[in-house]
């Protein structure tokens, strides 16, 4: 059986990079991206393929970006979507630039790459795609709704795709990380809205900027602990399958258990109104 093969996207920090070190490890073959590859220089002397790769680029150079990916080893067995960022702003804060700039990264980059990808995977028959969700991904918050609409659209993408590639053998999972111990909420990763309305400072957009600040590099997870559990599931090891999902970090379990029973109790408090909206019998 040939040595599999992943590509994985923003490899030059957090769950990127620790998640091609582990592969690496394991003694797989790892093809790491980065948009300047020099940034990764770590990578390849661990044994990594280095390329440039930015989720941006049109998909005509990603699709060109992918085929020589595919060269390096004749296939692609782990797509690993892990380029993302965090705007920090009140919706009404963020220009329709800034709010461009954080789908075209954390959905539209990760949609191109994806199909930039998938024909190899289609013609071989096999193969697993992993994008990143989050704790987002099942609450909306103030200073990141829209970070968090990104990774709510990545939920619903990944359930779409699963079933549509699923009669190719390909299985795809959403990682959904609660706070890790990474650069996300560093400055320079953590992107603020060039506006910032003084009428906000005494709202929960306010405390929660003060949360951001008080939480960077002070995480829960552990992020090789997370990245050793991202490995062991997407190769399925002691499984039959990828989930659809993969929750990582006590604290993402018990923001998504409540999340769930809460709307559980909204669903039944409004059934009533939710079932008179039906043609009579």
């Amino acid at each position: 059986m040939s040595t599999p093969v992943w590509l994985i996207t923003a490899a030059s920090s957090g769950f990127g990079k620790y998640t091609a070190i582990e592969a690496l490890k394991n003694g797989h073959k790892v093809i790491a991206t980065a948009r300047n590859s020099k940034k990764i220089e770590d990578l390849r002397s661990q044994g990594a393929v280095t390329m440039d790769l930015d989720v941006t680029q049109p998909l005509d150079e990603l699709q060109n970006i992918a085929k020589k990916a595919q060269a390096k080893f004749d296939r692609i067995d782990y797509l690993v979507n892990a380029a993302g960022y965090v705007l920090e702003g009140a919706v009404e804060e963020a220009s329709p630039k800034e709010t461009y700039d954080q789908f075209n990264v954390n959905v539209f980059g990760v949609l191109n790459v994806t199909r930039a990808v998938l024909p190899y995977m289609r013609q071989q028959r096999s193969g697993v795609i992993a994008h990143f969700g989050s704790l987002g991904s099942w609450t909306g918050g103030p200073a990141g709704g829209l970070y968090c609409a990104t990774k709510w659209a990545i939920s619903g993408v990944t359930e779409g795709l699963r079933a549509e590639v699923a009669p190719f053998g390909i299985e795809v999972c959403c990682i959904e990380p609660g706070y890790f111990r990474t650069g996300f909420l560093n400055p320079g990763a953590r992107v603020t809205t060039e506006t910032r309305l003084k009428e906000y400072d005494e709202t929960a957009v306010g405390e929660v900027r003060k949360v951001f600040n008080q939480t960077d590099n002070n995480q829960l997870g552990d992020v090789e602990k997370g990245c050793r559990v991202i490995f062991e599931v997407l190769t399925k090891k002691g499984r039959k399958e990828v989930p659809i999902r993969l929750v990582l970090g006590s604290d993402c379990y018990e923001v998504i258990k409540g999340k769930c029973d809460s709307t559980k109790e909204l669903l039944e408090e409004w059934k009533e109104v939710a079932c008179s909206t039906d043609h009579a019998a």
